[in-house]
């Protein structure tokens, strides 16, 4: 019907509305207790009851291609990116359509109960039967009747270290991914890394894509292709289609060097994603102590006006065991681990979990404001700083005006010597 009316929210603003969504569009946005909810049927109304609502969640960066698979067929012992590299490669010499599909349906549906109504997954192009590509270009299809889903293509291996890698790439473009991607810091050499980057925007302005590069993911404050990028973005003019994903050996440059690098980012409107779960635990595996954070420079990022957005980028793999798709564990990992525990980081960690990601994902007519979508979500939590701190039970997914997901959130007692009192966690 995509139409409905949530009552009461509770924006992050922290104005109280209600949502009216007709033709899957919001037609009105008005204080609470101003909309009419006798137009709807009963079973297209929600009363929220001072519960936040936020535009829906966007995921920027996933491998839904090797979800599910932590373990198969070894641990990742050593933590490294590396290992994680050598675990997948064995895992996916016998990789079928069927299994892609099953593992990473289970795991849509997960981001979908977590309030995703968007997701952006890599799909592995050195695997030589392109089996991730096509079970991740079928999944696209089976699942938009939840999320919109992207697909880009992404050599994990590089593309000059086999001769076959470019024309793989090239093939899955023509098998029609949504973007194209590349890794050239798992180049053989400098000079390779940097022909890598060159290759791909030559394809992505070929055949009109979009660029999502895995970059500068290492320790290494040599690594230094992140400028490459974005350097070819702003002579050709592609920056606001370019994503620099990860971007974590900024975090050991000088700060010289990373005040050119952030400067260059910013005028060539490259956008960054950060990826917490991963690289809290996969930066810093080579260290001894002090052992270093290993993510992106966020917070000078910001001040420089780049877009940053908020990734999860494995959901139980073999680079980060953990994980149950929701966007709101990635926030929690980086408020603490990148010092943004700060009263005023929390408007900062939901503008990088909405409005950001929606700009790197390319959302248009996103957001809460009369004309655009009818998507939101409905958070067990009065407010976005306890919804984070107690990554609260999404109560109600809408996309388009349709119900995606319910979750009836759990109840807890403590039982005292005078008698039973329920427990709330939140403040």
């Amino acid at each position: 019907m995509s139409e409905y009316i949530v009552t009461r929210g509770r924006t992050l603003a922290g104005g109280i509305v209600d949502v009216e969504i007709e033709d899957g569009t919001i037609r009105r946005l008005v204080p609470a207790g101003e909309g009419d909810p006798s137009s709807f049927p009963a079973d297209r109304r929600y009363d929220a009851d001072g519960r936040l609502v936020t535009p829906p969640l966007i995921e920027p960066h996933v491998h839904l291609d090797a979800t599910g698979t932590a373990g198969d067929p070894t641990w990742n012992e050593s933590g490294t990116l590396a290992e994680g590299i050598e675990v997948w490669a064995a895992y996916k010499e016998d990789i079928t359509v069927e299994d892609v599909l099953d593992r990473a349906t289970r795991t849509v549906e997960w981001y979908a109960a977590n309030g995703v109504t968007r997701i952006r997954t890599h799909a592995d192009t050195t695997e030589p039967s392109l089996t991730t590509v096509e079970a991740l270009l079928e999944l696209r299809e089976r699942v938009a009747d939840v999320v919109d889903l992207q697909v880009v293509a992404f050599p994990q291996d590089g593309i000059l270290t086999d001769e076959s890698h470019e024309d793989l790439l090239r093939e899955a473009v023509e098998m029609g991914v949504d973007a194209v991607g590349a890794i050239p810091h798992n180049e053989h050499t400098r000079e390779d890394g940097v022909e890598s980057v060159r290759t791909v925007c030559d394809l992505a302005e070929r055949y009109d894509r979009p660029l999502d590069l895995h970059i500068d993911e290492t320790d290494d404050p040599g690594s230094r292709f992140t400028e490459v990028l974005a350097s070819e973005a702003l002579k050709r003019g592609i920056g606001d289609r370019t994503t620099a994903s990860h971007a974590t050996a900024m975090h050991s440059y000088n700060n010289a060097y990373a005040d050119k690098v952030i400067s260059l980012l910013a005028e060539s409107g490259v956008g960054v994603v950060t990826n917490p779960p991963d690289n809290s635990v996969l930066q810093g595996s080579y260290d001894d102590y002090p052992r270093r954070r290993g993510h992106t420079r966020i917070d000078e990022l910001h001040e420089a006006g780049v877009t940053v957005g908020l990734g999860h980028d494995s959901v139980l793999d073999p680079w980060y065991h953990y994980g149950q798709a929701d966007p709101l564990d990635a926030a929690f990992v980086l408020l603490h681990y990148a010092h943004m525990a700060g009263r005023d980081d929390v408007s900062t960690l939901w503008e990088m979990l909405t409005a950001a990601n929606a700009e790197v994902f390319g959302a248009s007519e996103y957001g809460l404001r009369e004309g655009n979508e009818g998507s939101l979500v409905v958070y067990d939590s009065p407010d976005g700083f306890n919804a984070l701190r107690t990554r609260a039970p999404r109560t109600l997914v809408l996309r388009e005006g349709d119900v995606v997901a319910r979750t009836e959130p759990s109840s807890a007692t403590v039982h005292r010597a005078d008698g039973t009192s329920a427990v709330d966690f939140h403040r």
